[in-house]
């Protein structure tokens, strides 16, 4: 799911739950050549990962039933031959050859097409006659082309559109038998009692032909709340190039499901406060539609890792180890390693687990380095000084043994031998951390990362790296 339509259900489901209303989820599937296999599934399982379940749907059932339009193609064309009767719609029997060529002609002309009501003056006789024939036909809707029509939306206000430029002769019925998607949606939203309708603002100019066929079918229209778009800047729009454009791309990254339903509320929305912390529940309480911008919400991926972070950061060290376990698993397989340690002194350095892997990859395999890692003003080290300190605490290290390898024993025998040689602790833990790891910073020190390996692969990486350090300084 886009994220844009994600954010649109999410409103949906706070405004419907906080009016004390019912959170209907309705499958629009009418245009079968552009239906992707799995899709509605999709649909499933994201909303129902945000903990948005809905009140009536296809699974579940409800009184207005069923959910799906597909199932219900059989409820739309009564509503058109009413339409039909009364003047509103009309059969048109224009060939694809036909209009494609009008189209042209008009585009030639610099202008843009709309259908110019070719069939709209076909007698009664004359249409049942070519009905009778067998000729394919499609129920297009007789908008004015004079006048002007306006409604109130809850966000952006008063609207008011010239009927010439908003309304056109929108098909209702296709040639397959089954409604378009506009037709569709305006007699689902009438027969399953919805008040309000949700979308975004690309639907501000088409919503005066959905009023039009609301009053022509003497129903009432639904209230109106258009949504700005959610923009990965002012001037972008999000992109699957980017993969920043769906709910799973950042799923799939390591985001925490409740930190993104957690943004994504704030993405054209504010609490009127500077509050930005919410659970599910809290959002239902806080959530109020004047507070909706009319600007482009903003998606900001900076902002939303930082939320992530704060939200990981919170979890108990259980659910943090639960959810680090597979990143280590696709990461560490075939090295035994400490998990809750592990877990212990990652879970205040994680954004998102997609950054797991490249953090504790050295557990497996050593990196290659450069010697310079070895110099540090701070610690006042550099290479020399550096194979001297390793040179003291190899034999130090060797001599824990194998059943006492724990961190403790480690750092109480390291800071023993630290102490009596008389150098500074820094001198010696951070030519020691180097030579195991490889790396300038690495989640925990040189006592945690040893314990980690064990004292097997501690010993064999410092070895490694005082016959590199001989070499160098040979």
């Amino acid at each position: 799911m886009h994220l844009g339509g994600v954010r649109t259900a999410l409103y949906a489901y706070l405004f419907a739950k906080q009016q004390g209303g019912q959170f209907i989820l309705r499958i629009e599937d009418t245009d079968q050549v552009r239906l992707v296999p799995g899709a509605t599934e999709v649909i499933y399982d994201t909303l129902r990962e945000m903990g948005l379940n809905w009140d009536e749907g296809p699974d579940v059932g409800g009184p207005v039933g069923p959910y799906i339009q597909s199932q219900r193609r059989d409820t739309y064309l009564p509503y058109a031959k009413q339409l039909v009767q009364s003047g509103h719609a009309y059969y048109c029997f224009c060939t694809k050859e036909e209009l494609d060529e009008r189209r042209a002609a008009c585009e030639a002309r610099g202008e843009t097409f709309k259908y110019d009501k070719h069939c709209l003056h076909l007698s009664p006789e004359e249409v049942q006659r070519r009905l009778d024939a067998g000729e394919p036909w499609v129920i297009r809707m007789n908008a004015p082309t004079e006048g002007e029509s306006s409604y109130h939306d809850i966000v952006f206000g008063d609207m008011t559109f010239q009927n010439a430029e908003a309304l056109d002769d929108m098909v209702l019925i296709k040639q397959d038998g089954m409604p378009t998607y506009n037709f569709a949606n305006v007699i689902d939203d009438h027969l399953m009692g919805i008040t309000h309708v949700m979308r975004g603002t690309e639907y501000l100019s088409s919503t005066p032909r959905y009023n039009f066929l609301y009053r022509a079918l003497g129903w009432e229209i639904p209230q109106y709340i258009h949504l700005p778009p959610v923009m990965r800047d002012e001037h972008h729009k999000l992109s699957k190039r980017d993969g920043d454009a769906y709910y799973s791309d950042f799923i799939d990254k390591g985001y925490l499901k409740d930190a993104l339903v957690n943004y994504l509320a704030l993405v054209g929305w504010n609490p009127g406060n500077d509050r930005e912390f919410f659970t599910l529940p809290e959002l239902v309480e806080a959530f109020d539609v004047s507070r909706i911008t009319k600007s482009p919400g903003i998606f900001d991926v900076k902002k939303l890792t930082w939320f992530n972070a704060e939200y990981i950061r919170r979890m108990s060290p259980e659910d943090y180890l639960a959810a680090v376990t597979p990143w280590f698993d696709k990461t560490l397989e075939g090295v035994k390693i400490d998990y809750v340690r592990l877990a212990q002194l990652m879970q205040d350095r994680t954004e998102i687990f997609s950054q797991v892997p490249d953090m504790v990859r050295f557990l497996k395999d050593m990196p290659d380095y450069d010697l310079e890692l070895y110099t540090h003003k701070k610690m006042k080290t550099n290479p020399e000084i550096s194979l001297q300190a390793l040179d003291m605490l190899r034999p130090v290290l060797e001599g824990i043994p194998e059943a006492d390898w724990l961190e403790q024993t480690i750092h109480d025998r390291l800071m023993a031998a630290i102490a009596e040689r008389g150098m500074k602790n820094g001198q010696a833990l951070w030519p020691l951390r180097i030579a195991i790891s490889g790396l300038q910073s690495t989640p925990g020190g040189a006592v945690e990362i040893a314990y980690l390996l064990g004292k097997t692969r501690t010993l064999a990486r410092l070895d490694q790296a005082a016959e590199r350090l001989r070499s160098a300084l040979a």
